[in-house]
């Protein structure tokens, strides 16, 4: 039951819990009232702002009350952030990983609870406490839209792995070894058993059908390479513009540069290198205890540090003759000889140059 407060309610506060077929509500007006509960199908705007008229005339608000929402980070992205935004609705994303739980049992998770757990932190936060979660920074419309180049890159090469590792994993599996994948087509006529015999019909017709799709991987992987290089070439875009003078760097190529503007320099700013290093993963920026969070630092970092860790640091050489030496503001790392603390700490220590005149 919920109890009454004691002062008119001025503020609705609405937390989304974000489901594939319908999306849960979770609304209160103040910390000492139980949260009320609307459920509404998934992405269907107009009963959403219905339900939000009725839950303002139901907790006793005005009609021009403001609202404050929120939802954690997820597949559902930025869009729905962008439309509450137009509503005039003041909408935070929250990093899932940031949000408290109680460790010292095992507890139960439904979207009715977690529901009204979201909405009494959303509160907890607009009344002025510090540190309750981590908010995720929106990009625009714009820059979310520039990420799709090297993530679909990133997506087509582990595909494309995973099938020509595939492919000789069933070979070993007769017992026939694959020096290189290109010959593929010539082996699978040519290759042999233990016993002379010929691969198995089935096994090659499956084969030839994985070496297909090898192939359509490679001439995707070709096509989006060669849409990056046109945009290099003539694009008048800021964040092009980055990635053409930060690949003057030796050691950084096209694919390094473009990632590292992409998804740190372009929309995000930093303060300095250790907001860097929080964002990859490489360094503990969060002011939340470990105990209270869901998981470890580490962990929520992990995406982005897979990503930037693919991507080689830039080379710490340079000849007389470099044109871009002395603009370099890195050094080169100390206290190790792994290629990968290199590239951390020259990623973590380049957080002014791209922006910089």
């Amino acid at each position: 039951m919920r109890t009454a407060a004691t002062h008119p309610p001025r503020m609705l506060h609405v937390a989304f819990e974000l489901g594939n077929t319908e999306w849960t509500l979770g609304v209160a007006t103040h910390l000492e009232d139980a949260p009320t509960l609307r459920v509404v199908p998934a992405r269907d705007l107009a009963r959403l702002d219905a339900a939000l008229r009725q839950l303002k005339t139901h907790l006793g608000c005005p009609a021009d009350a403001p609202i404050h929402s929120c939802y954690e980070a997820g597949r559902d992205g930025f869009w729905l952030h962008r439309y509450l935004l137009s509503r005039g609705i003041h909408n935070v994303i929250v990093d899932s990983s940031s949000i408290e739980v109680n460790r010292r049992r095992r507890r139960a998770k439904t979207d009715r609870l977690d529901a009204r757990k979201l909405v009494t932190m959303l509160m907890r936060a607009t009344a002025g406490e510090r540190a309750v979660w981590h908010v995720v920074r929106v990009p625009s419309a714009a820059d979310e839209d520039r990420r799709h180049v090297h993530r679909e890159l990133l997506t087509a090469r582990r595909d494309r792995a995973r099938l020509a590792n595939r492919i000789k994993g069933v070979l070993a599996g007769h017992g026939v070894p694959l020096a290189t994948l290109r010959a593929l087509p010539t082996h699978l006529a040519t290759a042999r058993l233990w016993d002379g015999g010929a691969l198995p019909p089935h096994c090659v017709a499956r084969l030839t059908r994985e070496w297909d799709l090898v192939g359509q991987y490679t001439a995707r992987l070709r096509a989006v390479r060669a849409a990056r290089t046109a945009l290099l070439r003539v694009s008048d875009d800021p964040a092009i513009a980055q990635v053409r003078r930060l690949v003057q760097l030796r050691g950084v190529g096209p694919d390094s540069a473009w990632l590292y503007v992409m998804e740190f320099f372009a929309w995000r700013q930093f303060r300095n290198r250790r907001e860097v290093g929080g964002l990859a993963g490489l360094t503990d920026t969060s002011p939340i205890p470990r105990t209270r969070a869901a998981t470890s630092t580490t962990n929520r970092g992990s995406r982005r540090r897979g990503i930037a860790g693919s991507a080689p640091g830039p080379s710490t050489r340079r000849g007389p003759g470099s044109a871009t030496s002395h603009r370099a503001p890195w050094r080169a790392g100390t206290g190790t000889s792994s290629g990968t603390g290199r590239a951390g700490s020259a990623r973590s220590a380049s957080w002014r140059w791209p922006g910089s005149s």
